[in-house]
């Protein structure tokens, strides 16, 4: 299909209509609420379920219903919605639903603002709700590549039986790009074997987190754990790197960050500082293995500077991941900031003034940087 300029609210809204989407429950937010007014005339027109709910602890409870019947269904919010949902996503990992959610990413804490933000990093990642679980979390950096993640988060949601989410921040859902989207799939013509789908003939199927017994919710906790490994170990961690084989310094940002980082790589290797970009595409799982490689090229890797727009939170993650082979200094923006190549470039080269003074002086006599 040719090219269109797409919003990406728009385009992840209607990638997932492609991906097969039958029912979307969402409720109303700043930054990503074209998002919801697209499935809502689309949704009809193709005659398919769509639900404006009267809260969004409302609208995970009717995704939660949806999934348990084995259909395809999905929601979208930004960050304090997601933050009202997590009850809901604790209910459907506990009872192993599949369901893709879309959060763009605002300004926090709190109300906060309807700026861009990646602040939601820990809240997905690590606490999506109550409990020993993570969600597969997918991160784009452009409108291709948000319709892409939508259409690979229901399929992963619907592999694994688990919530996919996909993340990014209000510049993503907001900017305009030239992008495909892919063909329109057919809609299933049968339930998976273990929805709740009516029990005529065949035994009851249950879906339920509830165990009220401690040795059959550590039973369910097991087997939770080791599909949690095999996402990690079948194939399911993605991630780009960009100049890195020869780079002294690695910058790790994921999202809007990381685009805006490759930019000010791009310039200093013309100037003829060996910098590198590492991405994160799968936040989790997150390449940790792949990190912890380019970590273990030391001395030809000095640091790796992570970049963010919040405080610090993959911050932690890449830590761990170096294991204290290399320095991991942080820059990152917080309140809806995005940073500018510029400022990204300046620490760069402060950290090579720390690292690499030589390399920093040689590269000075040939090109100048700005």
């Amino acid at each position: 299909m040719a090219k269109q300029l797409l919003k990406g609210n728009i385009a992840m809204a209607e990638a997932a209509i492609r991906a097969g989407c039958e029912a979307y429950f969402g409720y109303p937010i700043t930054p990503q609420t074209e998002l919801l007014e697209h499935m809502a005339r689309r949704m009809v027109e193709l005659d398919r379920v769509f639900l404006q709910a009267e809260s969004e602890v409302a609208a995970v409870n009717m995704v939660y219903g949806a999934a348990a019947a084995g259909a395809k269904v999905m929601t979208s919010s930004s960050s304090p919605g997601i933050s009202l949902m997590q009850e809901g996503f604790s209910y459907m990992a506990g009872s192993n639903v599949p369901a893709v959610v879309i959060d763009v990413m605002r300004g926090g804490p709190g109300l906060g603002n309807i700026q861009p933000s990646q602040a939601d990093y820990n809240q997905v990642t690590k606490s999506a709700g109550h409990g020993d679980f993570h969600p597969i979390v997918l991160a784009p950096s452009t409108v291709q590549e948000a319709i892409d993640l939508t259409v690979l988060a229901f399929d992963l949601a619907e592999k694994y039986r688990t919530l996919a989410f996909v993340i990014a921040d209000g510049a993503i859902g907001q900017m305009m790009e030239p992008a495909e989207l892919p063909e329109m799939r057919p809609l299933p013509e049968k339930r998976p074997a273990w929805a709740v789908t009516g029990a005529k003939g065949r035994p009851h199927n249950v879906i339920s987190s509830l165990f009220m017994g401690a040795e059959q919710l550590e039973e369910m906790n097991i087997q939770l754990q080791a599909k949690l490994r095999l996402i990690e170990q079948a194939g399911e961690v993605r991630y780009e790197s960009f100049e890195v084989d020869d780079a002294e310094i690695v910058v790790v940002a994921f999202g809007t960050a990381a685009r805006v980082a490759k930019t000010a790589v791009k310039h200093l290797r013309a100037a003829g500082l060996p910098v590198g970009l590492f991405r994160p595409i799968s936040l989790w799982p997150f390449p940790e293995k792949q990190l912890s490689q380019l970590a273990r090229r030391i001395p030809s890797v000095r640091a790796f500077l992570v970049v963010e727009m919040n405080a610090g939170q993959m911050l932690h993650d890449v830590r761990e991941a170096v294991g204290g082979r290399a320095p991991v200094p942080f820059y990152g923006r917080m309140g809806g900031i995005i940073p500018l190549p510029e400022e990204i470039e300046a620490e760069i080269r402060r950290q090579y003034a720390l690292v690499a003074p030589s390399v920093l002086k040689e590269a000075r006599h040939g090109r100048s940087i700005r």
